[in-house]
């Protein structure tokens, strides 16, 4: 049949099961949006570019499946940078297509031109700039695939307004060949044979779990190995989820702001199993003291990440869900009995820590344990960045994957909420928390209104210390308590703010009021913000400091 390029990027989408378009028209998609308008396909326009390019992110990370997302050119297509960076740190798989002015006017700087293909070279698994409608077919199967295969990560589609309007037959391929692309999945037998004998052997053994696990599906997995050999899980940011956090064997995260018995665990071990890890600077903190003790075992799909920042002594490459299954069938049933408790030692001398009477504030921590309280470990509970994140991951225990919504390798302000309502559109039925501070839920809250638009039940709560937390307190900590440009004293009133775009404000500023607010807000159907106003300079700990090990932990308020 011939269709024009527009019907052909409609016709695409449904043949890929998409069922959700996020973005924000323009004059050169406006061929795309008129034939979206009578599809079958789902439309959520966003307020701002970055706000679709996050939401259409926060559905991905709880499907599974490619986000997809329409913007126009110039400035459209720009203001998705940021958003295409985040989904290419964190293996996110995304499929953009942005409006291009025609093909003749191309490099003549014309109205709203931008070269988005040249712009994201460094930030994409992969881009097209189509200059035929007959290869526009083959390129949106080819994103697909790419986008949702091997290391997961952003494509993006540049559709000049020429080819959206040119006819031709269309076909779309079965099949996907890409000279040169071809991941490996299945793992080297004789390297997990290897793994599976210095599982055998270790004394003090620790897996590591990253946000591979989750992507290849393979949780169960992990646990399953786990517990058949008795060995205790920490978890990257992106890991976490991939491992019950309330299971016994779990030591929560490791790294910067990790837990002090995952830190000192990974330090004493003897073998460390890396899975779906890229051991990053957060995690490993002073690299010639990382693990000094222990053989490594690295597993992931992308070959580039083993021995990038740590050399692997069994390396193996493939699908971690693949190579899960193999070791566990080889793998020897253990116990660690006296490894675990000196872990349980460190766990009961210092335990993650609060006061909650020091000076009459809200202690951020125990905002974030009662919203845990109130939806039973069991919400997806999205992110911004900064202090009330990692507190986030400290005192909310993620059970099951794809629950946990945040930016891991960017730290991208501005990510929660528009990333929420993403994560809110894919999981309907599920009760779904921005955990976001004052600095940055004003980095994107016009996506309050999409929420409102579209009715989403997201609940809102912001964790309001009147600062940029994490940088106050590095510049409490290193810099002599200059606050520098980090006050926040000017911020607008939240509950107000959320009434003028049709939402519920609530304020809670007494930890007696903490309970009922949550409570409230879980009962309203809609969106709902909830301004908690909390003791100003709480800090985050344990914390690393900058070229530190991660066992010279700064150990703040735990007692």
């Amino acid at each position: 049949m011939k269709l024009s390029g527009a019907q052909m990027v409609i016709e695409a989408l449904k043949r890929e099961g998409v069922e959700a378009v996020f973005g924000y028209p323009g004059g050169k998609v406006l061929d795309l949006f008129d034939h979206l308008y009578n599809s079958e396909l789902a439309y959520y326009m966003s307020r701002h570019e970055q706000g679709a390019i996050h939401a259409a992110d926060g559905y991905a990370r709880v499907t599974g499946k490619p986000g997809v997302i329409f913007t126009t050119s110039g400035p459209g297509a720009t203001n998705l940078v940021t958003g295409i960076a985040n989904a290419y740190m964190d293996s996110v798989p995304l499929v953009v297509f942005t409006g291009q002015v025609a093909t003749s006017l191309i490099g003549t700087d014309s109205f709203q031109e931008a070269d988005i293909f040249g712009i994201t070279l460094p930030i994409t698994k992969h881009n097209y700039l189509v200059t035929s409608v007959e290869e526009l077919p083959r390129i949106i199967r080819e994103a697909f695939h790419l986008a949702s295969t091997g290391r997961p990560g952003p494509v993006l589609i540049d559709l000049p307004t020429d080819v959206q309007s040119a006819v031709s037959d269309f076909s779309y391929p079965t099949e996907v060949r890409i000279p040169g692309y071809n991941p490996t999945v299945i793992g080297h037998p004789g390297q997990i044979n290897r793994a599976a004998k210095a599982i055998a052997r270790a004394k003090k053994p620790v897996l590591y779990a990253g946000g591979g696990v989750i992507i290849s599906g393979a949780s169960e997995l992990l646990r399953q190995l786990a517990e058949k050999a008795e060995i205790p899980v920490a978890t990257t940011l992106m890991g976490i989820g991939s491992f019950p956090g309330d299971h016994s064997l779990s030591l929560g995260m490791l790294g910067m702001h990790g837990t002090y018995w995952a830190n000192m665990a990974v330090t004493e071990a003897d073998l460390i199993i890396a899975v779906g890890a890229r051991f990053d600077d957060r995690v490993t903190g002073k690299l010639s003291s990382f693990a000094r003790e222990a053989k490594i075992i690295h597993i992931d799909i992308d070959p580039a990440e083993i021995g990038k920042n740590v050399t692997a002594d069994i390396p193996i490459v493939g699908d971690v869900k693949n190579i899960l299954s193999e070791l566990l069938k080889k793998a020897a049933e253990k116990k660690h009995a006296k490894w675990l408790a000196r872990i349980a030692a460190w766990r009961k001398d210092c335990p993650l820590h609060y006061d909650m009477k020091a000076d009459g504030h809200i202690p951020p921590q125990y905002v974030i344990e009662a919203i845990y309280e109130a939806t039973g470990g069991e919400a997806i509970i999205a992110t911004e960045v900064g202090q009330h994140q990692m507190w986030a991951v400290q005192y909310y225990l993620y059970k099951r994957p794809r629950t946990l919504i945040t930016s891991g390798g960017l730290g991208t302000m501005g990510y929660g909420l528009p990333a929420a309502i993403g994560a809110q559109i894919a999981a309907p039925q599920e009760t779904v928390f921005c955990i976001a501070g004052d600095g940055s839920i004003q980095m994107n809250i016009q996506e309050l209104a999409t929420a409102v638009a579209y009715n989403l039940p997201v609940k809102i709560a912001i964790i309001n210390n009147g600062y940029l937390g994490m940088v106050r307190q590095w510049q409490e900590i290193f810099y002599q308590k200059r606050y520098a440009a980090v006050c926040l004293e000017k911020s607008p009133d939240f509950v107000k703010l959320a009434e003028a775009f049709g939402a519920l404000g609530l304020r809670a500023e007494k930890t007696a009021e903490v309970v009922p607010a949550i409570s409230k807000a879980l009962s309203v159907p809609g969106p709902v913000v909830i301004d908690f106003c909390v003791r100003p300079e709480e800090n985050v700990y344990p914390m690393v400091p900058p070229n530190r090990g991660i066992d010279e932990m700064i150990r703040g308020d735990i007692r």
